[in-house]
Order: C-alpha cells, then structure tokens, then sequence
C-alpha cells in the first residue's frame, strides 16, 4: 500500500501532467477556432481575364490557388475537433486520478483548502464541458474553458499549494463533503454556463451588426446560432442553480451546526446569497419580456463573477469566519 507521502507526490505529478495536456488541448482548439475564422478570406474568389471582346476583357472567377477545397478543410477541422477532444478526456482522467490520490493521501474528501478546492472545481468545470460536448453545440466553448482551467490549475500549483495534511477542527465535519461537494458541483457548471453567455452575446452583436447591413466576418460571425448558445447556456444554469441553493442550505446548516446561527453576514455567507440572488434574476429574466436575451446574458456574467470573486476576493482579501482554510 502506498504511504501518504508516496500518494501525496503522485498527485502532484498527475496535476502537473494534467496542466501539459489541458495545455495541448486548448491550443487545439484554438487552432480549430483560427481555421474556421479564415474562410471569409480564403473563400472570396479570385478574377482573372478569361476572354476579350468589344468592351475588353471578361473578368471570371477563380478559386484561390492556396486555398484548399471545402471538403479537405472541412476534414481537417473534424480531425482537429476530435484530437482536441481526445486530450481533454486524457487531461481529465489525469486530474480525476490526481485529486482522488490527494484525497488518498490526506484520508479525507479531497476539498479542505484552497488548493484543494480549485483542482476539484477545476476537475467539475471540465466534467461539465464534456458532457455538453456530448449532447450539445459546445466546441467554441473548449479554448475558453480550458483556457480558465489551466489558468487556475497553474496558480493552484504554484500560488495556493498546500502540502496534503489533517483538517482544521473547524472543517472537521462531514457536512465538508455535502457543502463543498455541491459549490464545487454548481461552480464547475456555472463556468460552462458562463463561457455559453460569453459567445451568445458575442454571436447576439455579430447577428445585429448582419441586420445592419454589415457584413460579420471572423470568430463572432462563424460560432453557433445565438438560439443555440443561449439553449447551453440555459441548460447549464437550471441544472447548477438548485445545487447553488442546496450548497447555500448546507452552509447554513453547517454554520447553525459549528456556530450556533444558521445565518450571520459572514463575507462569505453574504457572496454567496449575492451570487444566489443574481442567478436566480437570470432565470426570472429568462422568462420576462424584456429581459431575454442580451439583459438576462449579462445578468447571468454578473452572477458568475460574484462566484469568483466569492471564492477568489472574499478568500484572500477579506477576513471572517471562512478564513480558516489556509491558501
């Protein structure tokens, strides 16, 4: 059997692999991005004199000559989709087996700092992406969640690492588990969600300057229909919003459990009802003539950083009762 020490190494290095081949993804599909965002130049046909007559030459079209057919491209980007994907499952499984060998390592569930929590949030953001990848239009999402996946996992490893170790009493309960488990739950959703609005409202402008008569050309005018995006990002915040609540709940619980009041304004306590308060204007505007659309959109942002800035700002800056975790 493993000892704690040997357990604890292995998570390391599996996060560390998992920060290379995140990193190999996301250029991936940054470059399945660049490719799609080209034809608007690439495609216009050449002219080229074919013929003179009375009034000079007959000027016809020509396909550019480095331009390749449609089909090859069209090839070329799935080949590059399905390389993109395949390192995202292999980043996956490495980070899964990275923070279940922490967890090993410490003999508890593998969520009591700071470090801890960003590689298992981490961890939920990508799971949530590939099982949209699975069922919906989300492939414009992956440079950007995994842009943010490796951006955190980078400073988790080098900024908030804390060698694996016992509980602070105060954590020392197994509503660690339901509480956490279910904020790491809703944030890993909440970041698809995010990432969804971000493009909807990029491609919702691109749709409005066409309207005008302007024609779109480049990344906003090649993503997903807005109908769509806004479809994912929809989906993504009915799913994570009962589980923000319910993690709210349990917070409360906790708290009535440790400190004897189920609510007290805690900077932490209060980020998280202005979170809850913001998504949950989302889902109304949702379902509010106008409000759908471009408002609900920036609603749904605005709710989303009170999330990072819940577990970011209010962690490092601001001092209460939450601030015994460590970094």
């Amino acid at each position: 059997m493993p000892t704690p020490t040997l357990l604890a190494e292995l998570s390391d290095r599996l996060i560390y692999s998992a920060i290379a081949v995140y990193a190999l993804a996301m250029l991936a599909y940054a470059y399945q991005a660049a490719r799609r965002s080209r034809p608007a130049a690439d495609d216009a046909p050449l002219l080229e004199p074919v013929a003179a007559g009375r009034h000079g030459a007959v000027l016809a079209p020509q396909s550019p000559a480095s331009a390749a057919p449609p089909g090859i491209r069209d090839a070329a980007t799935r080949r590059t989709e399905r390389i993109a994907a395949a390192l995202t499952t292999l980043a996956f499984v490495l980070h899964l087996a990275g923070v279940v060998a922490r967890g090993l390592a410490a003999g508890r569930a593998p969520w009591g700092n700071m470090y801890e929590f960003t590689a298992a949030a981490t961890l939920a953001a990508t799971a949530a992406y590939l099982v949209f990848l699975r069922r919906q239009p989300v492939r414009d999402l992956g440079v950007w969640i995994l842009a943010l996946v490796t951006l955190c996992l980078g400073l988790a490893v080098t900024v908030l690492y804390t060698p694996a170790g016992d509980l602070v009493p105060a954590l020392n309960s197994y509503w660690l588990v339901v509480h956490v488990a279910a904020a790491i739950i809703a944030g890993g959703v909440f970041t698809v969600g995010a990432a969804a609005t971000g493009l909807y409202l990029l491609r919702r402008r691109a749709d409005a300057r066409d309207a005008d008569g302007e024609a779109t050309r480049g990344y906003a005018g090649r993503l997903p229909a807005a109908a769509a995006l806004e479809r994912v990002a929809h989906t993504a915040h009915v799913f994570a919003f009962p589980v923000w609540t319910f993690a709210v709940l349990a917070g409360a619980i906790w708290a009535e459990d440790s400190w004897g009041r189920y609510w007290g304004w805690d900077p932490k306590e209060t980020w998280a009802f202005i979170t809850w308060v913001l998504y949950a204007a989302y889902l109304h505007a949702q379902s509010t003539a106008g409000w759908r659309g471009r408002k609900a959109g920036w609603l749904a942002l605005a709710g989303y950083a009170a999330f990072l800035f819940n577990f970011v700002g209010v962690n490092l800056f601001i001092t209460g009762l939450h601030s015994y975790a460590g970094v």
